[in-house]
């Protein structure tokens, strides 16, 4: 169900500030990711994956999304009845993986990908409504940030975390209790707008709000099921609500 507008405006009215998710939240990068995968294992010589399976496996990292595809594509008609002699091929060709994966990324970043509807729009609300904004994602830094500047997202931000930049990655809480105090704002009035189970997971640990967006990844599953705040279409009716909220509270 769709975040009731009151609900929502509540919540943006003791809101300072917003750490807002990347993948699947701003920007549709399920082409880059296919593009960059299937041009790695070519060059590994390994069977092609479907860009459907690709995206039950984003929003936990680009590591984690590399092994993923490597086990896929290395199971046997997808059983894993060998799961360990599967694992060991696995991280005998990660690092190779990873080489030829993250050369074709950086090259064809953000050339397959696309913005949401309103992300931009929704974005520069929120700076207007005087909320600092933290852009926090699982991808890679030197991913991240060249994307929000393909985008033209980048300049909305205060601070770009990637999955690189804290010892741990969401779903663990750390990453967002970082952002809070780089936005020096307190996690109960900092909100964080993400996709999946992931986000709401680390923002329920790190004492958040989350609101999810309904068009994103979330391994695939329906992002409603997930324990949340609330949900939306797209980031413009957060500033909308932001400002519905402070209306009523004058």
């Amino acid at each position: 169900m769709v975040m009731e507008q009151d609900r929502l405006a509540a919540l943006l009215a003791r809101t300072d500030a917003a750490i807002v998710d990347l993948d699947g939240t701003m920007v549709d990068t399920l082409g880059d990711f296919a593009e960059a995968l299937g041009r790695m294992l070519r060059d590994l010589q390994l069977p092609a994956i479907a860009p459907a399976q690709i995206a039950r496996m984003v929003g936990k990292g680009s590591e984690h999304l590399l092994r993923s595809v490597l086990k896929q594509v290395l199971t046997p008609d997808g059983q894993a009845s060998a799961a360990i002699e599967i694992e060991a091929k696995v991280e005998a060709l990660y690092p190779r993986a990873w080489e030829r994966y993250e050369h074709h990324y950086l090259a064809i970043n953000g050339q397959f990908a696309t913005l949401y509807p309103g992300v931009a729009e929704g974005l520069q609300a929120l700076r207007g409504a005087g909320l600092a904004l933290a852009c926090l994602t699982n991808k890679p830094t030197a991913f991240a940030r060249p994307l929000l500047r393909a985008k033209g997202l980048e300049g909305f931000f205060d601070h770009v975390f990637g999955g690189d930049a804290f010892a741990r990655k969401k779903p663990d809480p750390l990453p967002l209790q970082k952002a809070c105090e780089a936005l020096g704002t307190a996690p109960a009035r900092t909100l964080m707008v993400g996709d999946s189970s992931n986000d709401a997971q680390a923002a329920r640990d790190a004492g958040c709000p989350v609101v999810l967006v309904t068009y994103g990844y979330n391994h695939g599953q329906p992002v409603q099921a997930v324990d949340a705040d609330g949900f939306i279409h797209a980031l413009p009716e957060l500033a909308a609500a932001r400002g519905a909220g402070h209306a009523a509270a004058r």
